[in-house]
């Protein structure tokens, strides 16, 4: 009797990088379904029913094309749905626009709120696609979860862990974003672009006729396409910000700003002011109302402190490691060491003061390749 073949499911963009990687399931003899998760409301979208309803709100998929500077638009979902064509693989769309609302888009507003910055594809991917759409995956008989994220999966050969390590091209490496996967959720995913570089992608997306070979990297929020953030969390919260003073270190009022919403740690550019000299936001304290300013550049820390942790290489961090550590995704790693002061608390001693350490971006620690674990910084 012929084993059953492993069965993938793709979760597809309609970007070149999940295509390239249902291609290379397909070829590697899995059997393949592709998945495009449905995180907004939009009366555009045409579903039509599936012949059994044994997907339950997955149903075959067919879109009126929109242009959109980002992912999970109506065209990006066509642009799945071609691929999948093409690949003659099934092609479904799962409806997790309430997920995405509760667990992305109301923390994303609620952090801004209080005074920090959050990273919200990390929620994406720790709430939504590694969780319900994981959850979906592994209810509907599924072997693994398949993306298109620049990372690799390997698992220890001395005590048989699974490690989550940093991709080939590490100009697009994504491991950063994935700190928040479990041992068990590391088994069941399999990322087959994390050997490759992206020209090597975009080749074989061109070779094989797909017409999002050379489209564009996504790279803004997706439910913030114009980079307005202030905007986006006084509509969906329904509420405004009232301006409020300026002060530096000493608290000294400096001038008003418009409501903290609308700085970040670290900004230097649209104050709205000018103060003479190039000043820099150190601070956001939301009871009072009050945007904090210096003129240090570097806004140096040497201490980190990190909680809500998940550690990947370890169950757990004993005594003093050296580690290198990321504190923003565009954060070159720097030598530091961390300790783990409590079940779920991690503090980091860099060698050098780091710039810009913003309370709700993810400080991530890394042994050479491998992820040791994250948290968010506090």
């Amino acid at each position: 009797m012929k084993p059953a073949a492993t069965r993938a499911l793709i979760a597809m963009s309609g970007g070149v990088d999940s295509s390239v990687a249902a291609l290379l399931c397909r070829d590697a003899g899995l059997d393949c379904v592709g998945v495009t998760m449905k995180l907004f409301d939009n009366d555009d979208i045409y579903i039509a029913s599936d012949s059994d309803g044994s997907w339950e709100t997955g149903r075959p998929y067919m879109v009126d094309p929109k242009d959109s500077r980002t992912c999970c638009s109506l065209s990006d979902a066509d642009d799945a749905a071609r691929v999948c064509g093409m690949l003659g693989i099934p092609f479904y769309v799962f409806d997790f626009s309430e997920d995405f609302r509760r667990d992305v888009m109301k923390r994303f507003a609620g952090e801004y709120a209080a005074g920090r910055t959050p990273n919200p594809c990390i929620d994406c991917n720790r709430y939504v696609k590694y969780g319900r759409l994981y959850r979906r995956m592994r209810g509907l008989g599924f072997d693994f979860l398949v993306t298109g994220h620049y990372a690799r999966v390997e698992r220890d050969g001395v005590d048989g862990r699974w490690l989550l390590k940093r991709a080939k091209d590490e100009a697009k490496d994504q491991s950063y974003v994935l700190y928040n996967l479990t041992q068990e959720q590391l088994a069941h995913t399999r990322f087959p672009l994390g050997g490759m570089n992206k020209d090597e992608v975009r080749d074989i997306a061109a070779a094989n006729g797909f017409a999002n070979a050379r489209k564009r990297d996504s790279q803004d929020i997706c439910f913030v396409p114009d980079g307005r953030y202030a905007d986006f969390i006084e509509s969906f919260t329904g509420r405004t910000w009232p301006s409020g003073e300026f002060v530096d270190t000493d608290g000294h009022v400096l001038g008003r700003h418009k409501g903290i919403i609308r700085y970040t740690i670290g900004q230097r550019k649209g104050l709205g002011s000018t103060f003479g000299r190039p000043m820099y936001v150190v601070d956001i304290r939301p009871d009072a109302n009050e945007v904090v300013l210096g003129v240090d550049a570097r806004l140096p820390a040497r201490e980190v402190k990190a909680r809500d942790i998940n550690l990947i290489a370890v169950p757990r961090i004993d005594g003093s490691m050296r580690v290198t550590a990321k504190i923003r995704y565009n954060h070159k790693d720097s030598p530091a060491v961390a300790e783990q002061t409590g079940d779920d608390e991690i503090a980091l001693s860099f060698d050098e003061p780091q710039r810009a350490v913003t309370h709700g971006q993810a400080a991530v620690l890394y042994d050479g390749d491998n992820v040791i674990g994250g948290g968010t910084i506090v």
